[in-house]
């Protein structure tokens, strides 16, 4: 769904901030998208069982029904791509939040240039933002095994030129691993890597992403080819041999 009449995508921005709620459609708008401002989740239900939403923005910590609940809601009646707003001290909600299928999450206060970044891209790998034919004449690329990663597109590439989607964290791990292949990195490189506030991070936000790059890189995600533990020390990430997720 696009906004009618128009090649705006909409995106109910669900969060009971008053005012951060008002700036973040002025800068949705800005942005050629059109917002739909919900101050809670009984704003997001009345919608109806078909909303006329391509994605949904939700603060974590909305009054009354969490954010994370309804973003469970959501994913499970409407499959709608979801982009979770998490505080300095929501790290446990964060990783059940993607361990529950958010699509990306972004921690306040956030750089406007970034959310909007993200929610386009978002939006791009779940085929609902307009966009034009791929021209990938000037894409710059790695290559691992079957897979490629366009670094201009910001996409992973299957053996058959399908789009593998990637939440953007995901992204920015495989491609910190394809910057620095066949050298084990320690897991404290990955957190400075991942977010520049280590405080934001926990051990287990690493393991939920490795596990979950690993199931869409790897033939085998139990017995990984490219991406493996070096227990104790790190990661290590094989670009070779070939092979077809």
């Amino acid at each position: 769904m696009l906004g009618a009449g128009t090649n705006a995508p909409v995106v109910a921005v669900v969060d009971d901030d008053a005012e951060l709620r008002a700036a973040l459609v002025v800068l949705l708008t800005e942005n050629g998208f059109t917002a739909l401002p919900l101050a809670d989740s009984a704003g997001f239900i009345a919608l109806g069982p078909e909303p006329a939403v391509d994605l949904a923005l939700i603060d974590l910590r909305l009054y009354g029904e969490s954010g994370l609940d309804l973003a469970i809601r959501i994913r499970e009646r409407h499959g709608l791509p979801i982009v979770m707003l998490t505080g300095r001290g929501d790290d446990m909600d964060r990783i059940i939040g993607l361990e529950n299928g958010a699509d990306d999450y972004i921690t306040k206060p956030f750089n406007p240039r970034e959310l909007i970044a993200r929610l386009r891209a978002v939006l791009r790998r779940a085929g609902k933002a307009p966009m034009s034919a791929p021209d990938r004449s000037q894409s710059q690329t790695r290559k691992f095994g079957a897979l490629v990663l366009d670094l201009t597109r910001r996409e992973l590439l299957g053996s058959d030129g399908a789009e593998v989607p990637l939440t953007n964290a995901e992204y920015r791990l495989l491609d910190y691993f394809l910057r620095n292949p066949d050298r084990i990195v320690p897991r404290t490189e990955l957190l400075r890597e991942l977010g520049n506030d280590l405080s934001l991070y926990m051990d287990r936000t690493i393991d939920v992403l490795i596990l979950r790059l690993r199931r869409k890189i790897e033939r085998v995600p139990s017995k990984p080819v490219h991406l493996q533990t070096r227990r104790g020390l790190g990661y290590i990430f094989v670009t070779g041999p070939e092979q077809a997720p």
